[in-house]
């Protein structure tokens, strides 16, 4: 019985409640699950009532090993909640270990001085005023903002204003669209920015790449999570904001809005399991599915038709659903592929949008995961009433090189060789790539191969099974030092070498590399024209790419 880690705050909306707190992941054997729980209950009540907290609601999730513990409490005071519950469970531990327990009226005491000197009855005005004027109200620890994108206005959150003197006639919302799943993400996030350009709006974005406004970088790196959403939604050049919203986020500080026009699943796969209580693809789909409690009422939900995980939940979700996918598709409306075109059905009309073969990133229909990447886009777009002939123009229009849509499906031509450039990261990714790579002419196939040290050992040689799918001649297996995460150097190489010996791959025909950068070398060595090579590239994708072209 012990804490994974110390109790961490909920900013936004989360997967055990819509609102602000605290939460603590607890390891918990199963003869102890229930008295623990209900001790924790017990305290944390207790606590709660003590420091004046008597409204806020306790909840609990449960999940293989343990369960996440934790309470709404005011958003201006959500350090001090952390320690209100970190306090809870020491009180926990004496019980369930039948230990003397701590002071807590001396722990209720200090708290309540921690909560004083938290709060913020200035920043509390403002949301009151924010929310009476119908905008959203964003805050962390530098900054507090109202309104979104062009529509609002920042300060530091020393210097809040009186809701008195803000002239609330400027101050309005933009458009904001979630984009959550387990593959696609990135390339739908930046094909709904190509056709908001082409419908004359400027569309800013977020990924695991970058924050982007109008096709200008912003900041580069990882910003799919809510820190990344605010620093996009207080650039006031932003028209209508598109958040590439991944599961890690949601898990460790929830949403950064409570409101959004539309909410998009691309699909629920294995991966990242074992981590802040996701442990099967059930608890997975709780976590992507968070994004579609803030749709606002008139808003929609768009779910992958051919995902069963989505499909069995999609009863039950706050907004009505757009399907899209490559197979059957129902619902009133939907975007799906039929005889060569991608169409849209909505409002009571159906209508051909573009030709798939028109689609560059599809390689004629072939990359059939952007096919799906594309119908998701225009299902999401149609929310914002795009015209049809601007998704059409924006999706022959999107190039999959590396300057439009870097890291994902990029095909180099040069030395002879075609090498395919991306991010795939896990078993399903992997697969849909493969079948693009075998797809392409070679006289020989390699594979470079690597994953962060993240993984449970099963996702890992399931990821080298996804690569022997493509039955290659060589495998370069590199190391990620960057990610191992907790597992020692040359622990996650091994593992996939060793399912890679295992299906049958010739020791000879596996090379092993201690970085990327050295692995696309060993690759490039090897290789001679009339070769594919498949680099699936995860750290280093600016000097794999600067390489690439000096080969060019």
């Amino acid at each position: 019985m012990r804490p994974f880690d110390p109790s961490r705050r909920l900013t936004g909306p989360n997967l055990l409640f819509d609102g602000e707190g605290a939460v603590l992941d607890v390891e918990l054997a199963p003869e102890e699950a229930d008295r623990a729980i209900a001790a924790w209950r017990a305290h944390a009540r207790r606590l709660l009532d003590a420091v004046g907290w008597g409204d806020e609601e306790l909840y609990v999730r449960r999940f293989r090993g343990g369960a996440s513990l934790g309470f709404s409490a005011p958003f201006d005071a959500l350090y001090a909640a952390t320690e209100v519950n970190d306090e809870a469970w020491t009180a926990t531990e004496a019980t369930v270990l039948g230990l003397p327990g701590p002071d807590l009226y001396a722990a209720a005491h200090r708290l309540r001085e921690e909560i004083a000197r938290e709060e913020n009855p200035a920043l509390r005005a403002l949301r009151g005023a924010a929310t009476a004027h119908g905008v959203a109200l964003l805050a962390d620890d530098q900054r507090v903002s109202i309104g979104l994108g062009a529509g609002s206005r920042t300060w530091p959150i020393e210097e809040i204003p009186d809701p008195g003197a803000i002239d609330w006639r400027e101050i309005h919302d933009v458009p904001v669209l979630l984009v959550t799943g387990t593959n696609g993400k990135t390339t739908t996030v930046r094909l709904l920015a190509a056709m908001m350009k082409e419908a004359g709006r400027v569309a800013g974005t977020t990924s695991t790449d970058r924050v982007e406004v109008g096709g200008e970088e912003v900041e580069a790196g990882d910003f799919s999570g809510p820190g990344g959403a605010r620093t996009l939604l207080r650039d006031r050049r932003v028209e209508v904001a598109i958040l590439e919203t991944a599961r890690g986020g949601m898990l460790r500080r929830g949403l950064a809005v409570r409101s959004a026009d539309a909410a998009l699943v691309t699909n629920v796969a294995a991966d990242h399991l074992g981590e802040l209580g996701v442990f099967d693809l059930d608890d997975l789909t709780d976590a992507k599915l968070v994004v579609t409690r803030v749709v606002k009422p008139g808003g929609r939900v768009v779910l992958n038709a051919q995902d069963p995980s989505l499909v069995a939940r999609a009863a039950g979700l706050p907004a009505p659903v757009i399907w899209f996918g490559l197979g059957e598709t129902p619902g009133e409306e939907a975007a799906f592929l039929e005889d060569g075109y991608l169409v849209l059905r909505k409002d009571g009309r159906t209508a051909k949008v573009v030709r798939v073969d028109e689609i560059p990133i599809t390689f004629g229909g072939i990359a059939r995961h952007n096919v799906a990447n594309a119908l998701a886009a225009v299902a999401l777009a149609s929310v914002t009433g795009m015209p049809v002939t601007a998704m059409a123009e924006a999706l022959r229009g999107f190039r999959g090189d590396p300057e439009s849509n870097p890291g994902r499906a990029n095909l180099i031509e040069a030395g002879g060789l075609r090498i395919l450039v991306d991010y795939a990261h896990n078993p399903h990714g992997l697969r849909a790539l493969a079948a693009l790579a075998a797809s392409l002419p070679g006289a020989r196939r390699l594979v470079l191969l690597g994953q962060a040290g993240d993984r449970d050992e099963e996702s890992l040689r399931d990821l080298a099974r996804a690569a022997w799918a493509l039955k290659p001649d060589h495998v370069v297996v590199k190391e990620l030092p960057e990610l191992l995460r907790g597992r020692e150097l040359g622990e996650v190489p091994a593992i996939l070498e060793d399912e890679l010996l295992r299906l049958g791959m010739p020791p000879e025909a596996i090379s092993r590399t201690g970085s990327e950068l050295e692995g696309v070398r060993r690759a490039l060595d090897w290789a001679r024209p009339g070769d594919v090579l498949l680099l699936l590239v995860h750290t280093q994708r600016s000097e794999v790419m600067e390489m690439l072209r000096g080969l060019r």
